[in-house]
């Protein structure tokens, strides 16, 4: 319009030209004329063209990059062995998860809401967990544990029926909310149900009636910050603790771990176990000691020998 063009004359050049389409001039064009058409178009069509490849890029970039990160992601859990798979990241499943990590444990967590897993320190895996397709995709073939903490007892009972079925080896531990759902749980396949409100209940009660016991029984089982840990520890086959007696075993090992109870194969539990008290391969030693102590009795329960 300066140039002295009307607003339409001006309006249709200026589209003509900036789109490359050209048509007509609708005036004969001046020396000055054709070098502002020129200047408009190296400027216009490369405003034109910038804007567009940055809005392609950052359309591409972050599809592309969610599917590369995915995919990165998938196949670190393909090489993961003996892993665990929390699903459900919620509340208790956090926590869960975290407490696994702590204790070195590889961790997969999986749940059908995309956006609670943003931000999630472990791999995920998006997806309904009762679907046998999304527990492949956790690795639950290798995977030596299993936790069900989702949002329903149903659904919970659905999943652990699924892994059940796909690994029938796998140590399943469901989280039950209602006080009938433990008979149906171990029904469906899991070793172990948990309660969290039963749980707290207790744990509130004893805290008030018994606090020092408790306070210990947090620090050896949690607090990563003191010397003594509290673990169990299993007699493998030919185990040189196999066949001997309690006796025998603290009699050789003074400076050894603390054994507290022991669990034979019925289940039973045998608290403070008598001098004489047999030891056999599958029994389970509940013990306290340091890290070098626990360590070296894992050593001894899980090392193939002569007794």
């Amino acid at each position: 319009m300066l140039l002295g063009f009307s607003l339409l004359d001006a309006l249709y050049q200026t589209v003509t030209t900036v789109t490359t389409v050209g048509f007509r001039e609708v005036q004969e064009f001046s020396p000055v004329e054709q070098v502002y058409t020129i200047v408009l178009i190296l400027a216009g069509v490369g405003t034109v063209l910038y804007t567009l490849s940055m809005f392609i890029e950052t359309m591409i970039e972050g599809h592309v990059g969610s599917l590369l990160e995915r995919r990165r992601m998938q196949r670190e859990i393909d090489s993961m062995q003996g892993h665990a798979i929390v699903c459900g990241w919620g509340r208790v499943g956090s926590v869960v998860a975290h407490q696994l990590a702590a204790a070195g444990q590889e961790v997969v967590v999986v749940d059908s809401d995309e956006a609670r897993l943003a931000g999630v320190p472990f791999p995920t895996v998006h997806g309904d967990a009762t679907q046998d397709e999304v527990l492949r995709r956790c690795g639950v073939d290798r995977a030596s544990m299993l936790f069900a903490t989702l949002a329903t007892d149903a659904a919970s009972l659905y999943l652990v029926l699924s892994a059940r079925s796909l690994n029938p080896g796998l140590r399943i531990v469901a989280r039950g909310r209602t006080p009938d759902a433990d008979t149906k749980f171990l029904r469906a396949g899991a070793d172990k149900v948990i309660n969290p409100q039963r749980i707290g209940g207790a744990r509130i009660a004893a805290a008030a009636l018994q606090p020092h016991v408790v306070d210990f029984l947090d620090v050896v089982m949690h607090d990563r910050g003191v010397e003594f840990r509290m673990a169990e520890v299993q007699i493998v086959e030919g185990s040189p603790l196999a066949g001997r007696t309690v006796g025998d075993w603290r009699g050789q090992d003074e400076a050894g771990a603390l054994l507290l109870a022991m669990r034979r194969g019925s289940g039973a539990f045998l608290t403070n176990p008598p001098r004489d008290t047999r030891l056999a391969t599958g029994d389970i030693l509940i013990a306290v000691g340091t890290d070098e102590q626990l360590a070296g009795l894992r050593r001894e329960a899980g090392r193939a020998g002569t007794t």
